[in-house]
């Protein structure tokens, strides 16, 4: 874990949990692609950097989850690097409880304000900013995350962020976290069409040909839609449907879980609402959906 890949002239990846990229920029500087998950992964990157001798320019994220934006802080104030991002995800990275209260529906309870789904504060500057690193292309890649995006490097190496599961998470647990699913499946097609020397997606395994996990995954996709239908066939209130796709996938039930799942299935079945598959019942004090 933490090993230095070079997959290019000037590019790189930092095996992590959520893999980071590392452009070396004209000057000997160098920008990351994410950060890492938290305080203790920024050290790790900076050793790396230390290590060759590369000053730490710039860090741009791909979206504002806490396991790829956790070693910003530490890494900002360690080097005074700038932190951009663009959007929604730039507002999250100033104020990471939203990500919380996003996920909870509320105010979060203390079970769910830690570091693994609330990172610390970063400032933050906009793609826009003429300090940007203008060797990344940003690619938007929406769906995952509200306004998440990749890059690519001049190398032609692109860094595809969370828009992939691997099979194997996949099939260890079924159901992916997805905010907007249409969006999202937009997203997987663009990336279908995507030409480029080698792609890495930050949770699965480098490939120069992605189309075979994206197909995978828009299978999954189109799965777990096709679940929601069978589940609502008599209608149900959200929870109840959130039980029983934690029942279909032998999901293990717990605060995060919870959180992570259940926003999933309200995106799902908004986007099946949307597409006239689902229906809004409402019975008494009881807001219920139903298969068209």
């Amino acid at each position: 874990m933490f090993e230095l890949n070079q997959v290019g002239a000037h590019t790189y990846y930092i095996e992590s949990p959520a893999k980071i990229g590392l452009y070396r920029l004209p000057d000997g500087s160098v920008c990351l692609i994410d950060s890492g998950n938290d305080k203790d992964a920024g050290r790790k990157v900076r050793q790396i950097l230390d290590k060759n001798g590369w000053p730490l320019r710039a860090i741009c994220h791909t979206h504002s989850n806490a396991d790829h934006i956790g070693g910003s802080r530490y890494l900002q104030l360690k080097t005074g690097c700038r932190v951009f991002a663009g959007g929604i995800e730039a507002d999250f990275t100033r104020h990471p409880l939203l990500e919380t209260s996003f996920l909870y529906g509320g105010f979060p309870p203390g079970e769910l304000r830690h570091k693994f789904l609330m990172a610390q504060e970063s400032d933050v500057t906009d793609f826009s900013d003429p300090a940007f690193p203008r060797e990344l292309t940003v690619l938007p890649l929406p769906g995952h995350f509200f306004d998440m995006v990749g890059f690519r490097t001049p190398d032609d190496v692109v860094f595809l962020a969370d828009c992939l599961s691997s099979r194997e998470t996949l099939d260890k647990y079924g159901v992916p976290f997805i905010y907007d699913v249409e969006a999202y499946l937009a997203t997987l097609a663009e990336v279908e069409n995507m030409s480029a020397a080698l792609f890495v997606p930050s949770h699965a395994s480098a490939a120069e040909d992605i189309r075979p996990l994206a197909r995978y995954n828009r299978d999954r996709v189109l799965e777990i839609g096709e679940v929601l239908q069978r589940i609502c066939r008599e209608a149900q209130d959200t929870d109840a449907v959130i039980r029983q796709v934690f029942e279909t996938w032998g999901l293990a039930m717990s605060m995060e879980q919870y959180v992570l799942v259940g926003s999933t299935v309200r995106s799902f079945l908004s986007w099946l609402h949307g597409q006239g598959r689902m229906s809004l019942v409402i019975e008494g004090s009881r807001l219920l959906w139903q298969t068209q």
